[in-house]
């Protein structure tokens, strides 16, 4: 084992916090995957070993409804995608607080939060359509997909859609639908990664 040079990007975590090192900001070209062990120790990690200690850390994550308390750091991770946004100076506006309330009074709507304990990791918005095509069955159209712009390159986006794919799955939908820009090149290799396909051309008309 040797001892990792301590990247500028990286939050050092607890002494017991060893997934905060690992699951942190993004991963350098060239990581195997460092541990945290102890209070500013990283220790160097074989790939296998990482992948096993990822699916620890991903199993801790928890996908649900976003809460009313959580609402700030929803709009923080809308506000900007490429930056990490202080929930404390989001305004949250009337509209914001009628949009969240409905949202959660429809039972075809979920706003989804990806949650490491107290902490927003991610989130996106789920609406559950019915319609007479797929035998009736109901389709699950993704919108306002983000992930901390400080924790990407970990696997947390994947996971997030996975378990939205695996909760529309459940609830009997025969399909996940999304649109993305034109220009989100990487965010269109990422929907292929998962197995979506370009099958449809979008379009939207202002009002």
């Amino acid at each position: 084992m040797r001892t990792a040079p301590t990247p500028g990007r990286w939050r050092s975590g607890r002494a017991s916090g060893w997934a905060t090192a690992f699951m942190g900001s993004p991963v350098p070209r060239g990581f195997l995957g460092w541990l945290h062990r102890g209070p500013s120790t990283l220790v160097e990690v074989n790939p296998r070993s990482r992948a096993r200690l990822r699916a620890m850390i991903l199993s801790d994550l928890a996908l649900r409804p976003a809460t009313r308390a959580e609402l700030p750091a929803v709009l923080a991770l809308l506000a900007d995608e490429d930056t990490v946004v202080d929930p404390r100076s989001v305004t949250v506006t009337e509209a914001h607080e009628r949009a969240f309330a409905d949202i959660g009074a429809d039972p075809r709507n979920e706003m989804l939060v990806l949650t490491d304990g107290a902490l927003v990791l991610g989130c996106l918005q789920i609406t559950y359509i019915p319609g007479l095509g797929k035998g009736g069955a109901e389709r699950a159209l993704v919108e306002a997909v983000r992930i901390r712009a400080d924790r990407r390159g970990g696997g947390l986006g994947r996971e997030l859609m996975e378990r939205a794919a695996a909760r529309a799955r459940d609830r009997g939908c025969a399909l996940v639908q999304l649109t993305s820009g034109k220009r989100r090149t990487d965010a269109h290799r990422f929907y292929a990664s998962l197995g979506y396909a370009r099958s449809h051309e979008g379009f939207k008309l202002p009002l």
